[in-house]
């Protein structure tokens, strides 16, 4: 059977080889140390290799120096001062302007790369998911950064590869898709209402509980009310509040779980709304087309469709600029313009969050970005304006994550400096945070309104949590490659090679990464056992998704089992399983994670099994419906005579000696890691895959 073809841009090539993998023209894996040198015994010598920038001098390799902590940079190019960075929000104590010594450490090269996916929606999307209600096509290609959960899931794929080869998790035709469900263009009679008033109003109490946290669109009892009414609205402005209502309705519903009369009046008031939205309001820009473009994007991302959401946020900045919404105003003179100046505030406050947020979990380019101030402070009509404390702490906090990924994310590597100095941001945000974000409000009588407080404290501490996540995962990935060429080193029978010892500060940096991860999914469970998780969290499931990632790497690089750890794992898996009754996103984040408890689980016998054969020198196993048994020994053959057990990935039939590279030297079992052939790396993925026609997984490919 054929290999399929590799699209250029998903290749397993590295970004930035070391010096002596370019000296010797080797094929390198991109990891520092990497894979051929510590194999060589010349691990704490690898390192990148960097160019000079004279011409003639660029094909000379040359070693490169000790790495050194360049300056950060803003979006806009200028300097920041990270001995002593300027008091704005998240770094108010002048103690965290001092860095710890351990910053000066090297810099961690990203192992994330950009990817263009195919904007897959398709029959075999719906045939993975078991989705009977989504029809499907395939489109263009669309565009995922290096810090999108996406792109690091590929790099888990690849890792997961080089250690236990291919797998359901790791080997798929589907590596190169994007999944996207399908709009419903479904005709309807706009002067039929599908629901009564008060069904209306629980509805739209589901819509503040789902968007608590995350935006404010400053409408009043006072206007929602008349428009609840199934009366026709005759002007234009009351066609545009009208779709407003209609699209609060639309998300409202979508958060409830889907029976058929649900279903009908989640599908009709969006189409609805979204008539009346294109039908009046894209002639002008207004406050009211900030609102609708906001509410179409937040309910696009619990419907599957990320980059509808993505253009819909797009065309509500526009509108917003237009408006001046971004520029800072004098303080208002009468009361109609204070709270006019409240309502824009608190609106340009909930554009940022959900811009910024959708960009992030994405890896693309912000459209609000470039319009904020340069040191990310707020603009003072928006300190001065009074709003829910929810919707400002994710203001601040979205701040911080738009520097991150312009600090971190835009070069080619990321410094620790870099990340103490964000990280001390974060906790200085979290120092001022109130009380009620951080307790339960046991003083709401009902329900409803204990709801929606408990999921706008998710919200905000599960972002904070993102960032985390987002700040630490490159020294993640870093740590954690030591911790498994270390691992296989212990349990391997050759003669050992040099590993270089991990960096001190990425190691903190490390811990840090999957500590927030798990304090991110144990908020939610909790949430989740306690009932008051709604059927449709669309900005949640993509935090549980990265944290899960995060989680699984940690799990998939140590051979102890951590109670705590698996327990989170798994409760990762019971959000999911509960969000994928009714969102195809969650489902096909749970198909994702539970192949990677599957690979996690091959990994963990195939330590053990490695651990038990080294220890055991006077007992081998005889017989085995799996695997070929293994030779006998007795006790004077010694380390030579250790046991050559066939690797379970072969038939049965076939010869040990037809694929002699699967053996050490002295005939022991082999090491985990790839082969080397003539001194460079041959890699899993450079390997004819004929040899692994035989492996049991033959399901249909899966998507991102």
């Amino acid at each position: 059977m054929p290999r399929p073809k590799v699209h250029p841009a998903n290749r397993l090539r590295a970004n930035t080889a070391c010096t002596a993998c370019r000296a010797s023209k080797k094929r390198c894996s991109g990891y520092f140390p990497c894979t051929n040198c510590i194999h060589k015994g010349r691990g704490r010598s690898c390192t990148p290799f960097k160019s000079l920038p004279n011409a003639g001098l660029r094909n000379r390799p040359v070693p490169a120096s000790r790495p050194t902590v360049e300056t950060p940079q803003t979006s806009r190019g200028m300097a920041v001062d990270l001995q002593n960075p300027s008091h704005d929000i998240g770094t108010p104590h002048p103690e965290f302007d001092t860095l710890e010594a351990g910053s000066h450490s090297p810099e961690v090269t990203h192992q994330t790369h950009p990817r263009m996916l195919r904007n897959l929606q398709g029959e075999r999307g719906m045939k993975n998911l078991r989705l009977s209600c989504t029809s499907f096509l395939t489109l263009s290609a669309v565009y995922v950064g290096k810090a999108a959960s996406l792109s690091f899931l590929q790099l888990l794929r690849d890792t997961v590869t080089q250690h236990i080869g291919p797998s359901q998790f790791s080997h798929n035709g589907g590596s190169e898709d994007m999944l996207e469900a399908e709009a419903h263009h479904d005709l309807l009679n706009s002067s039929e209402e599908c629901c009564t008033i008060d069904e209306k109003d629980r509805f739209i109490q589901n819509y503040h509980a789902a968007t608590s946290g995350v935006f404010n669109l400053s409408l009043g009892d006072d206007i929602l009310c008349p428009l609840i009414g199934p009366a026709e609205p005759k002007t234009d402005r009351e066609k545009t509040r009208a779709a407003i209502i209609d699209l609060m309705v639309a998300i409202g519903a979508q958060t409830l779980p889907n029976d058929r009369k649900t279903l009908q009046v989640e599908r009709f008031y969006f189409a609805r709304g979204q008539h009346r939205t294109f039908a009046n309001m894209l002639e002008d820009p207004s406050v009211d087309l900030i609102r609708v473009f906001l509410l179409m994007s937040f309910y696009m991302l619990g419907a599957c469709r990320r980059n509808t959401a993505f253009m819909y946020l797009g065309v509500a900045s526009r509108a917003a600029v237009a408006l001046g919404f971004h520029a800072d105003f004098p303080a208002p003179r009468s009361p109609d313009e204070s709270d006019e100046r409240n309502e824009r505030s608190r609106l340009w406050m909930s554009l940022c969050i959900l811009d910024l947020l959708v960009s992030s979990i994405l890896g693309r380019p912000s459209a609000i970005s470039p319009l904020l101030p340069e040191n990310r402070q707020e603009p003072s009509w928006i300190e001065a304006a009074p709003a829910d404390p929810g919707l400002v702490a994710s203001y601040q906090l979205a701040l911080i994550l738009d520097e991150i990924i312009n600090c971190l994310y835009s070069a080619k590597a990321a410094s620790a400096q870099q990340a103490d100095l964000l990280l001390f941001k974060l906790n200085a945000w979290g120092e001022y945070l109130p009380r009620s974000l951080r307790t339960p409000s046991l003083e709401h009588n009902d329900q409803r309104t204990f709801r929606e407080h408990t999921i706008r404290n998710m919200h905000v501490a599960c972002s904070y949590h993102f960032a985390v996540i987002l700040v630490t995962r490159p020294f993640l990935v870093s740590v954690l490659s030591v911790r498994l060429a270390r691992l296989h080193q212990s349990l391997s029978t050759s003669q050992p090679s040099h590993v270089p010892e991990e960096d001190p500060s990425h190691s903190r940096l490390a811990a840090a990464c999957i500590d927030s991860a798990v304090y991110m999914l144990q908020t939610c469970l909790e949430v989740h056992m306690s009932g008051l998780l709604l059927r449709n969290m669309c900005i949640l499931k993509a935090f549980i998704f990265a944290a899960a990632l995060v989680i699984g790497f940690s799990m998939f690089s140590q051979r102890d089992v951590d109670p705590d750890i698996d327990d989170v794992f798994r409760g990762a898996l019971t959000i999911l399983r509960m969000l994928a009754l009714q969102s195809a996103q969650a489902a096909h984040y749970l198909e994702i994670i539970t192949k990677l408890e599957a690979a996690i689980n091959k990994q963990r016998q195939q330590l053990a099994a490695q651990a038990r054969q080294r220890r055991s020198r006077y007992v081998s196993r005889i017989f085995s419906l799996t695997d070929s048994p293994a030779t006998p020994r007795t006790q004077n053959e010694g380390d030579e005579g250790e046991a050559r057990n066939v690797t379970p990935l072969l038939s049965q039939s076939e010869s040990v000696t037809s694929y002699a590279w699967l053996h050490s030297e002295d005939g022991t079992a082999p090491a985990v890691s790839p082969p080397m052939v003539d001194g460079a790396l041959f890699d899993w993925e450079g390997m004819d895959l004929p040899l692994w026609d035989s492996f049991p997984f033959l399901a249909e490919s899966t998507t991102m």
